[in-house]
């Protein structure tokens, strides 16, 4: 899934610059991280464009725009099958990834919940929920690349089913906080009226949810089944 959440009545222009600052917030997971370090005001002084923001500010704005470029990530597998290409495709693509927007959402789900503690919609308890998820995937992430994923790089061994069989359990736990999480957002929905952080919160919730249901797809069903099938295993 590309990061640009699409609106039916208005999409991002390729380069970004004549967009609101609002406008990207909610359709580019992640930009938020970037407007709050470069003090861009995406939520009260979101109608702003990225141009003028940029121009007010004294940015360089091709570098605000390569910055934001980046933030855009498809989750195509690699073709190559080959264990050592898929881990490193996992460690790009997922884990650098959730370690980055895990942080974000946690902060933004904060100030929703502080800003707009007396609407009856806020999702009360999401931060809370966010950390634990994001402790529980640092935990899970560092058990992969410390202990499984030299193993599987170096061609597997009889007894790499038992760490596989660990991070398989972990993946059902993770898959039921996701549960949560969509119970606690309304599937992502922001309310109408929500302010730009709110709505740039739920894309980016949106967001984290594609990302790791297709990271637990491919070392589940890809990745995995190489070992498990080398070691006599099958799985239903």
């Amino acid at each position: 899934m590309n990061a640009r959440i699409e609106s039916p009545d208005h999409q991002l222009s390729p380069d970004f610059a004549d967009d609101a600052l609002g406008r990207i917030a909610v359709q580019l997971p992640g930009a938020t991280a970037v407007f709050r370090r470069l003090k861009l005001d995406f939520c009260c002084g979101g109608q702003v464009s990225l141009r003028q923001a940029a121009q007010e500010k004294k940015l360089d704005l091709q570098a605000v725009v390569a910055e934001l470029a980046g933030l855009e990530r498809g989750s195509e597998a690699p073709q190559d099958t080959d264990p050592v290409a898929l881990v490193d495709h996992i460690l790009q693509r997922y884990h650098d990834v959730h370690r980055v927007q895990l942080p974000e959402l946690v902060r933004m789900a904060h100030r929703v919940e502080a800003v707009h503690r007396d609407n009856p919609e806020v999702p009360a308890g999401l931060a809370q929920l966010l950390e634990t998820m994001e402790g529980e995937l640092l935990g899970h992430m560092q058990k992969e690349e410390a202990i499984l994923f030299p193993i599987l790089k170096a061609g597997g061994n009889p007894f790499v089913v038992h760490p596989i069989a660990m991070m398989r359990s972990e993946h059902i736990a993770h898959g039921e906080q996701l549960d949560r999480l969509s119970a606690l957002t309304h599937d992502a929905t922001p309310p109408a009226g929500a302010c730009n952080t709110w709505q740039a919160l739920y894309a980016g919730i949106a967001q984290l949810k594609d990302d790791l249901i297709n990271h637990i797809h491919l070392e589940n069903n890809v990745l995995f089944p190489q070992f498990e099938s080398a070691a006599g295993l099958t799985r239903g």
